[in-house]
């Protein structure tokens, strides 16, 4: 058996053909899909990039292995203290190790370790391959080294290979010789100039008025990116940089399937596509970025094709990534490990009756911090930190009416918000119960002063503030979280 898990970062599935978008974005994704299992409600139970591989590579929950935030003590996994054993818990147990464990030679082909200091992630992988640009690298930089792994071991079976591509990650930094595909095509039709006005008004970072962080851009480096959201023409130009990273990506996929299908063995290798997290393109005013802990950021695509199993098939019911993890280790012949949180859905592969998991929960702890359930049509998010935007402490959303999460619905269906708010109370309760720490990750970013992003930001982002007419802001950003001192 070979297994090529394609892990393209920052690529949320609703841009992608295959899950109805009206773009031509994916022609070879979409091809996967029609031959495979598409499922439409997976989800990243921690974001962004460290968290929700972390979790990948544990197989456990952000709140059970330490890593929520890009920085500071939850960014780390959890230290086992005196327990610990020549090998620690986490070299035993890893996704990667657990593959070794079946007689799968691993290959990993990313930069991902370096570029977050997560050495863990390479735990388990016999070959590691770093393209060497922290995240930085185009796909016609990253697919070569695959393409040279697979035509040395073009006899080799038995392996397993992660291969990264970053190219939908800002900076939008598709080729300019590649053009923009999507010229001529509208996006999507839910973004209004009257709800781009009115986040242009307000405030936040990656909001319409500091999509590149905390101030202006600079188009002339990045010339796919405008350096603010001021129309509706720059919103299209920031979605065209997106969706070109999105097809430029998906020209790379076919190279690899190619090569497979020309060595004859493409219709044997399991193929699994999937990311890390997805990328709001205006929702809840972020633009160009993973900051929050709702259903854009954290749901992801997945897609599943399996010599032999079922194929043009779409499942619905809810899972994690770290319940993909789980199937592959199931299908292999292992046991799941004790400590893991994801659950095989190995009958999603062969037959019908899988029905997913009866809600999840998903956080984000880099930029905000934030706790969320995915129940039934709803989203509600719980803000403990609002990482300087304008979020109140809880949102909610039908995500069937209003995919985009643009009418709270929080005040007007207090029964729904409450039992949201119940399930969220409980889940944190069996997950600490089940804690090996004894300490939930998210406490300790908010007593380190917030998530790594925005913290000692406050000084700094109120002057942006009143430079640019939105003294108010300013005053109760600083009202919320004191004035601050500048990040040096």
């Amino acid at each position: 058996m070979r297994i090529l898990y394609i892990d393209i970062d920052s690529l949320r599935p609703d841009h992608l053909g295959c899950y109805g978008y009206h773009r031509n974005t994916s022609p070879n994704i979409d091809k996967l899909a029609a031959q495979g299992i598409r499922f439409t409600n997976c989800y990243t139970p921690d974001a962004p990039c460290l968290p929700s591989r972390t979790a990948l590579s544990s197989g456990r929950f952000g709140i059970h292995n330490g890593v929520i935030n890009h920085g500071g003590v939850a960014a780390d996994p959890f230290h086992e203290g005196r327990s610990r054993g020549f090998r620690s818990s986490f070299a035993e147990t890893a996704w990667m190790s657990v593959m070794r464990r079946a007689d799968f030679h691993t290959v990993c082909i990313s930069p991902f370790a370096e570029r977050h200091s997560a050495v863990n992630f390479n735990t388990g992988f016999n070959e590691i391959y770093n393209t060497g640009k922290n995240g930085h690298e185009l796909a016609d930089e990253a697919t070569p080294v695959a393409l040279d792994w697979l035509t040395r071991n073009k006899d080799r079976d038995h392996w397993f290979m992660h291969f990264n591509l970053w190219d939908p990650h800002t900076p939008y930094r598709t080729p300019a010789e590649y053009g923009n595909p999507f010229e001529n095509d509208p996006p999507p039709a839910w973004l209004t100039d009257e709800i781009r006005q009115a986040h242009f008004e307000s405030y936040g970072p990656h909001s319409a008025h500091e999509p590149w962080s905390w101030g202006k851009g600079d188009r002339s480096r990045w010339p796919r990116m405008p350096e603010e959201i001021t129309s509706m023409t720059d919103w299209k130009d920031w979605v065209d940089g997106y969706d070109t990273g999105v097809k430029y990506s998906d020209d790379h996929v076919d190279q690899i399937l190619d090569l497979l299908d020309e060595q004859g063995i493409l219709d044997e290798t399991v193929i699994v596509l999937s990311a890390d997290h997805g990328e709001n393109l205006g929702e809840l005013n972020v633009y160009g970025d993973h900051q929050t802990a709702d259903n854009i950021t954290c749901n992801i695509p997945l897609i599943i094709k399996w010599p032999g199993k079922r194929s043009g098939v779409v499942e619905d019911g809810f899972c994690y990534n770290v319940d993909m993890a789980a199937t592959l280790v199931d299908v292999v012949g292992q046991p799941v490990p004790d400590a893991w949180d994801g659950v095989p859905f190995t009958e999603a592969l062969g037959g019908d009756g899988w029905e997913g998991r009866d809600q999840v929960v998903v956080s984000q702890g880099a930029w905000a911090c934030q706790r969320s359930v995915r129940w039934g049509p709803w989203i509600l998010i719980r803000t403990y930190h609002d990482g300087f935007k304008a979020f109140p402490p809880v949102l909610l959303f039908n995500l069937e009416d209003d995919p985009h999460e643009t009418t709270d619905l929080s005040e007007s269906l207090p029964d729904v918000r409450n039992e949201g708010l119940a399930r969220l109370e409980q889940w944190h309760a069996e997950m600490m119960a089940t804690s090996i720490s004894g300490v939930d990750p998210m406490a300790t970013v908010l007593k380190e002063g917030g998530p790594l992003h925005t913290r000692d930001m406050v000084s700094i982002y109120s002057q942006r503030l009143r430079d640019t007419g939105r003294g108010q802001h300013a005053d109760a950003l600083e009202a919320k979280h004191g004035q601050g001192t500048p990040k040096r």
